[in-house]
């Protein structure tokens, strides 16, 4: 039988794309393929995502033109040596291994087109932000499909592959950041006086409502904040504040220091 596109894996960023283009109707679930070499995992995967799951990577290959990649980094050379998958001319591997090049896939799969992928952990909830690279073979065609399999789940940017490793500090680190900062507000809800599950809420939809209406308006993010401190108020006390401790620098900085990151471990790769 012949699939519309491959998993090799079926973990938490696999199964969320698989339901985000399942639930868009860019896929019949008939339509799609995975593997897992553990037993209990495939009939999870099986009866979770409602798809075939079989054991052998070779044969979502074998079934597929477009295979996504779907495994941890440190994995891919025994995802590749553990047996001859049969990677061809005709295939387009999908990688969302976080640090592995496209030169290095390409040594895999020498034959091969390549698109390399940075999607973040809000894609499990379908509010992702992904960008994706590509070797220079690829068409139109298998940038349009790879576009439209990323927007099921959240938006999605085309970059240059020099740019990967800023993505990466940007979508996909700083959700740990985020979470930091809905934690510290919550800390300071109860800290006032409030239940801590009612401070993460209120932080957490705080937060949430923000990045919307940011979306939505088209404005500066500097003007929406101005747009909710008053004169002489009490949010500008508190930007103020945020202001003396560095918050603005500090955050730069996180982010730099997460894309140099990014930019040591792929050379391990």
């Amino acid at each position: 039988m012949t699939y519309r596109i491959g998993f090799i894996g079926t973990g938490k960023m696999a199964s969320a794309i698989i339901k985000g283009i399942v639930d868009k109707g860019l896929f019949g679930r008939d339509e799609i393929i995975a593997s897992n070499p553990h037993e209990k995992s495939r009939e999870a995967a099986k009866e979770s995502l409602g798809i075939d799951v079989v054991a052998s990577n070779a044969e979502v290959v074998r079934s597929s033109d477009v295979v996504v990649l779907s495994v941890k980094p440190q994995q891919i050379g025994g995802v590749f040596s553990s047996e001859n998958l049969g990677f061809g001319a005709g295939h387009t591997l999908v990688s969302i291994a976080a640090g592995v090049t496209i030169e290095t896939l390409k040594n895999y799969v020498p034959d091969s087109k390549v698109i390399r992928v940075m999607p973040n952990i809000c894609s499990t909830n379908f509010v992702g932000a992904t960008c994706f690279s590509y070797s220079e073979d690829c068409t139109e065609k298998d940038i349009q499909v790879v576009k439209e399999v990323f927007e099921a789940v959240g938006i999605c940017f085309e970059v240059k592959e020099k740019d990967i490793d800023a993505v990466s500090a940007i979508s996909g680190s700083s959700p740990a950041f985020m979470f930091m900062i809905v934690d510290a507000m919550a800390d300071a809800g109860v800290l006032l006086g409030l239940p801590r599950d009612m401070s993460i809420k209120l932080a957490a939809q705080t937060m949430l409502g923000s990045a919307v209406t940011l979306m939505e308006s088209g404005k500066h993010p500097d003007q929406l904040k101005d747009m909710v401190c008053s004169p002489g108020g009490s949010t500008i006390e508190g930007v103020k504040v945020l202001e003396d401790r560095g918050m603005r620098g500090a955050m730069i900085s996180a982010v730099q220091a997460c894309a140099e990151k990014a930019r040591e471990l792929g050379k391990r790769f």
